[in-house]
């Protein structure tokens, strides 16, 4: 396995980096503002970097406050997004996905809720927007319940001109080697929400503020989740070079559409980012393993029982073929295509 940097983009980032190193800051100078500025421009939505898309998850729980209440969780999903309403001290309730689309159920989801529900996370599977995205915005909205988006996968997908992040009270994207966008590390919080943000400034820097030469300390219990400048000047390029990479991956996408007939089928309109390729009841040559497995169950994970029929069939019966960034195959034409995939 193979990631292309191509020489073009090095190069980019070499000038970036020279910039950096004449500034005299290693942090918390100007590359972190502009990457911030780009990526809320990407998304249509304010963005505050961080240092990772846990830190991103833990910062908006830290906002929210939810110790001792219940932080909704969809089963199927990295173990990052349950342990970070746990380390805020939630009580987390694991809920069932949906098979057409992967994400949370909004059926599951309203037998879940309880008077001690707090939030509730939504994880955008895949690349794609979770299909009862509306449905649940409007059902938190309705019962007061803040509405996370765990957008680690979603970079580029979007639906009916937003993308993820742009329906909850804050969304967090990661930056981590193996995503859409990869800077090996760093996160992103993006919300509308002014105070939430004004808060994080200060709160991924240890509680600190700047004013005039002065230091004060606003709150005391932040830490430091800063994202640097060299990881920020990395952002930049790699924001440049997201519309060739989502390019790239649609044009493997459809290629795949004609040979897979078990696929997720997207609402009129959507479109993904294609972090993966999900297809269903297929033997393959090459894949990329499962997004998630029934050992990534949060339950699982935990020792705890769990019925939760949907995440359990998804996890047997589904497969991955290859669509990271690079694959060495993905010019080849569709029938040769079925031949190096399909046993």
């Amino acid at each position: 396995m193979k990631i292309p940097f191509e020489q073009l983009y090095r190069q980019k980032y070499y000038r970036l980096l020279d910039e950096v190193f004449d500034s005299s800051f290693l942090s918390e100078g100007r590359m972190l503002r502009d990457f911030e500025e780009g990526f809320g421009r990407f998304t249509g939505v304010p963005c505050l970097g961080v240092s990772n898309g846990g830190t991103a998850l833990l910062s908006i729980f830290e906002y929210i406050g939810v110790e001792g209440k219940d932080v909704i969780v969809p089963a199927n999903t990295f173990w990052a997004t349950a342990a970070a309403p746990k380390r805020a001290g939630a009580n987390v309730i694991y809920a069932d996905c949906n098979r057409d689309d992967l994400c949370l159920s909004y059926e599951d989801l309203k037998k879940k809720i309880t008077k001690n529900t707090k939030a509730v996370v939504i994880v955008h599977i895949g690349g794609h927007i979770a299909f009862e995205i509306e449905k649940i915005a409007a059902l938190c909205k309705e019962r007061a319940i803040f509405l996370v988006e765990d957008c680690a996968h979603v970079h580029g997908g979007t639906w009916r001109g937003k993308t993820g992040g742009d329906w909850g009270f804050a969304g967090a994207y990661s930056f981590y080697a193996t995503k859409t966008m990869p800077m090996g590390e760093g996160g992103m919080v993006c919300s509308h929400n002014e105070d939430f943000m004004q808060w994080l400034k200060h709160y991924r820097n240890y509680g600190k503020k700047v004013a005039g030469g002065n230091v004060s300390y606003v709150m005391k219990n932040g830490f430091n989740f800063r994202m640097n400048e060299v990881s920020a000047a990395l952002g930049l390029i790699q924001l440049e070079r997201l519309p060739e990479i989502l390019n790239w991956k649609r044009r493997l996408a459809s290629k795949y559409d004609k040979i897979f007939a078990n696929t997720i089928v997207f609402p009129e309109g959507m479109i993904s980012g294609y972090y993966k390729y999900i297809v269903f009841d297929y033997e393959l040559k090459q894949e990329t393993g499962k997004v998630f497995a029934r050992t990534d169950f949060g339950p699982e994970i935990e020792g705890i029982p769990y019925d939760l029929p949907n995440s359990t069939w998804i996890a047997a019966h589904h497969k991955c073929p290859p669509i990271y960034y690079g694959w060495d195959s993905a010019d080849q034409a569709i029938d040769e295509l079925r031949t190096i995939l399909l046993k």
